[in-house]
């Protein structure tokens, strides 16, 4: 049994959510959601809550259970309250600049590199060292996160490079004489 499919849906005030079939929908202050249950799940949608069941108690329909009780649980609180990613970026000369839409990354490379965020995400550049990812769509802030870190992930002997707001990163010991 799902201990987290279990649990139903809250849906928060100023959010307003529809079930028609399979397809969950939210609207919210921050915008509008969909998210297709997969067949194998049953969706119910009782007074202030989104109830999340199995069809039947095979493996497969148990695996999916829980996990479209969360995609359902994060489109709600993304419409309402929006989700966030803070990257650091550490070393000489490495900084990020906003260029109009796009994002204007100076990572040591012999090129500025130029990153057109997705429709739906917005970035900011609160300090040079600094990005701010945000958006509705929880999937969505992540990837463009990872998109960006990956241009120059942070390296093990010095740390230099984009990281996530909080990561650790593991450092090695150089060469010794």
């Amino acid at each position: 049994m799902s201990r987290i499919g279990k649990k139903p849906v809250q849906v928060p005030a100023g959010v307003t959510a529809t079930v028609e079939g399979q397809t969950v929908t939210a609207k919210g202050p921050k915008g509008e959601l969909k998210f297709v249950v997969n067949d194998e799940v049953l969706v119910k949608l009782e007074e202030n809550t989104v109830a999340v069941s199995p069809v039947n108690e095979s493996k497969d329909a148990r695996a999916k259970w829980g996990m479209s009780r969360t995609m359902i649980e994060n489109i709600l609180k993304g419409v309402k309250d929006g989700y966030e990613k803070k990257l650091e970026i550490t070393g000489v000369g490495y900084r990020a600049a906003m260029q109009g839409k796009n994002l204007q990354l100076q990572l040591g490379f012999s090129h500025d590199v130029i990153y057109e965020p997705p429709v739906g995400i917005s970035i900011a550049t609160p300090k040079p060292t600094e990005i701010t990812v945000s958006g509705i769509d929880k999937q969505q802030v992540g990837q463009v996160a990872a998109e960006i870190r990956e241009y120059r992930g942070p390296e093990p002997y010095k740390g230099k490079g984009v990281k996530y707001a909080g990561e650790r990163i593991v450092r090695k010991e150089g060469k010794k004489k």
